[in-house]
């Protein structure tokens, strides 16, 4: 039962609905909750399997929510959904411990394959990630352009603001972006800002 528990927590009626459906006939077992304060009203003890959660919440917001999740000792992984434009604020999500984060609209699966991977790694957090002297390796072989792209994202910032600020086109940024990810072996912007974490936290 563990394996497959999903916990989504939305205020959005429609969004819980769809999402349960989605999950159900992937054969998750799922839990609905209309706000993260209803969540922590009903986690008592220890909790099993994932968390799939909304960034923007009434009252407790999904960073907040991470917060809360992380000082009352909990440790089931948490996957944030996130609009386009709130990149700044999953990165910020990323910081605070979530396992992963998902911008809206998203593909299904995607979203299916973000939730297993997840589960499957609950358990050795670190097993899926490279170590930090490889990240560095990969780092190493970026050129000074593509780490200023890379700090742009990391930071949170949409690709026009990163353009504004190097004095180059959005297009340009694209590419560098795409570049960036091919370089560091990341299979999602969530990938390559943990993977940038993990080099940060060693410092």
């Amino acid at each position: 039962m563990a394996d497959n528990l999903v916990h989504v927590v939305d205020d959005d009626v429609d969004v819980r609905k769809s999402l349960g459906f989605l999950l159900a006939t992937a054969d998750f077992a799922v839990r609905l909750y209309e706000s993260a304060t209803a969540f922590l009203a009903t986690a008592t003890g220890d909790l099993d399997g994932c968390i799939v959660t909304d960034v923007r919440m009434p009252g407790i917001d999904g960073i907040e929510f991470l917060r809360q999740l992380r000082t009352r000792g909990h440790t089931l992984p948490v996957i944030v959904m996130t609009g386009h434009a709130d990149v700044a604020l999953a990165v910020q999500a990323m910081k605070e411990g979530a396992a992963d984060f998902i911008e809206k609209p998203f593909d299904d699966e995607l979203l299916i394959v973000a939730i297993r991977s997840a589960l499957d790694n609950r358990n050795q957090a670190d097993a899926a990630h490279p170590q930090s002297a490889e990240i560095h390796g990969r780092l190493s072989t970026l050129s000074e352009r593509e780490r200023q792209v890379l700090d742009g994202l990391v930071s949170g910032l949409p690709n026009k603001t990163i353009a504004y600020d190097l004095g180059i086109s959005p297009r340009t940024v694209e590419i560098h972006r795409a570049n960036v990810m091919s370089k560091m072996g990341a299979s999602s912007l969530s990938h390559l800002v943990r993977m940038a974490l993990v080099v940060e936290s060693k410092h």
